[in-house]
């Protein structure tokens, strides 16, 4: 970790974020070196080869909102970590903010040494969910750290790597049934069989195995 941690904030609500940005500054070792309305004027401050270490990053906002500040992060510079901003915990929320990148992912009513921790978390460790999140996601990325050595990906057929990229959209498992032309009961079957070999017990954490062993791009 560096020395100073620098920090953007890109979210629409003015007061929030420079309440926000106070905040962070007065943390020790941490700076916010930016903040911005979008994801536009967000791209428009920054100053390479001088980056954030951490861009907070809220996902509604007018102009270019955080999905496609994200998905613009990780094609320019893959390197800068996104912590998700939101009042959503829901896991179509999560999991799209995970295919969009987002290392990890805070409410923005969490209080302070929770977002300090977060800062940490995903400097050392890569991921930090909100604790009203993580029953769904802190089981999900234990379980990729327990399998990040298991080839298990060998072990799967060709109709369960299909289901595999159907269940890291968006879609609902009835509408993945559609899609293949199945029964929502054999999507059952197909899900209980990939959740088994890949040692994952939930949809968040079948993306993030997904994602991470390069079974489909974020």
């Amino acid at each position: 970790m560096p020395d100073i941690c620098h920090i953007a904030i890109v979210d629409d609500h003015t007061m929030f974020r420079k309440g926000l940005s106070a905040l962070i500054n007065m943390f020790p070792g941490y700076r916010v070196m930016l903040d911005a309305a979008n994801g536009q004027d967000f791209i428009h401050q920054l100053q390479p080869p001088k980056l954030p270490n951490i861009v907070l990053l809220d996902i509604s906002m007018p102009v270019m909102d955080g999905y496609a500040t994200a998905d613009w992060l990780r094609m320019h510079h893959p390197y800068v970590s996104i912590l998700a901003l939101s009042t959503m915990d829901s896991e179509h929320a999560i999991i799209r903010m995970i295919r969009h990148g987002a290392r990890g992912y805070i409410l923005k009513d969490a209080d302070p040494a929770e977002l300090k921790l977060a800062f940490g978390e995903v400097t050392k460790r890569g991921f930090y969910f909100n604790e009203a999140v993580s029953g769904l996601v802190r089981q999900a990325v234990g379980e990729l750290i327990d399998n990040s050595k298991q080839p298990a990906i060998e072990k799967l057929t060709e109709r369960e790597m299909v289901f595999i990229r159907q269940a890291c959209s968006e879609k609902s498992y009835q509408q993945i049934a559609d899609e293949l032309g199945v029964s929502e009961r054999t999507v059952d079957g197909y899900r209980e069989s990939v959740f088994r070999k890949l040692k994952v017990s939930t949809r968040v954490g079948l993306v993030l195995y997904a994602v991470r062993s390069g079974m489909v791009k974020p």
